[in-house]
């Protein structure tokens, strides 16, 4: 009996069709260019999962947990069982030498295990780790040959747990395509309050997020309605979607030689957009090349 691991919805298919298309042109390259097929490539998914999903409708009365990051999010109209990313990537052809998938929950593991199980000739290849997402990738980034090593790293996070210090650490790899699922709506959004910035954990968790203060300025603004009585000067939120999301996208230019400049909105059935998907590059000879790939396939 598989355990069920329920996220997402249409929006998910949308996610997952673009990151297959973007592994087979990727594997593609690196087993017909001469100097590429001299390097070994390696698929990463730092929240694997089960290696699969499935859709069950969902009471809509549910309470919301008081934390951003237990945050779920249902299509309520979708039942059909889906492949997830792990997955996906096993199916590439030509296949990755190398697969690591990383996981916490041991019941997921237990998954992750079955899957490889149903491919034996890859087996070998596949390394399943459990663990915390942030200190895998980044022990994993130390401890690889980038010189004879690329990689593509998917991270697909439910909310804000992937931190600016494990996208540094992708970044100085100079190896690594990145795909990453920024909670634009399913967590940023939420935090920033309208009267004026978060305080406490959620600023902290906010600068650990996008590795910056900057944030506060990006995002506030004085706010108009003061009163002459007030002692203090006000701020008030300004930043619509469109501005996070440029945020985000400015923040891995920063430390990415090209980023995709169209990344997918992915929307509920409310038409709000609760993630971004967004593409990076690490490499600077072949980020242009990458990137060039990449915005083809978001915009489809």
């Amino acid at each position: 009996m598989t355990t069920p691991h329920q996220f997402g919805g249409h929006w998910t298919d949308e996610k997952l069709e673009r990151l297959r298309k973007y592994l087979h042109a990727y594997r593609q390259i690196f087993s017909k260019n001469p100097r590429a097929k001299q390097l070994r490539t390696i698929f990463v998914d730092a929240f694997a999962g089960t290696g699969h999903r499935q859709n069950t409708p969902v009471d809509a009365n549910q309470t919301l947990p008081l934390l951003v990051d237990a945050l779920p999010i249902y299509d309520e109209d979708a039942t059909a069982f889906q492949q997830g990313s792990a997955r996906i990537a096993l199916e590439t052809t030509p296949p990755f030498d190398h697969y690591l998938f990383i996981e916490r929950k041991p019941a997921y593991i237990a998954e992750l295990e079955r899957l490889r199980q149903q491919f034996p000739e890859l087996a070998p290849r596949i390394t399943i780790r459990q663990g915390e997402a942030n200190a895998a990738l980044q022990d994993w980034c130390k401890s690889t040959n980038w010189q004879t090593h690329r990689a593509v790293v998917f991270l697909d996070p439910y909310g804000m747990e992937v931190t600016w210090a494990t996208i540094e650490a992708l970044a100085q790899t100079k190896a690594i395509d990145l795909w990453v699922l920024f909670p634009l709506g399913q967590a940023v959004n939420r935090i920033l309050t309208r009267s004026g910035p978060p305080e406490g954990g959620w600023a902290d968790r906010l600068t650990t997020f996008f590795g910056t203060t900057e944030w506060k300025e990006a995002f506030y603004r004085l706010n108009p309605q003061m009163s002459l009585f007030d002692d203090e000067a006000s701020l008030k939120k300004e930043a619509t979607f469109e501005q996070i999301g440029a945020f985000f996208l400015q923040r891995l230019a920063t430390v990415f030689p090209k980023v995709a400049d169209n990344p997918l909105y992915l929307r509920n059935r409310q038409n709000v957009p609760i993630y971004l998907f967004c593409f990076a590059a690490a490499n600077e000879v072949g980020a242009p090349t990458a990137v060039r790939i990449a915005r083809d396939i978001l915009k489809k």
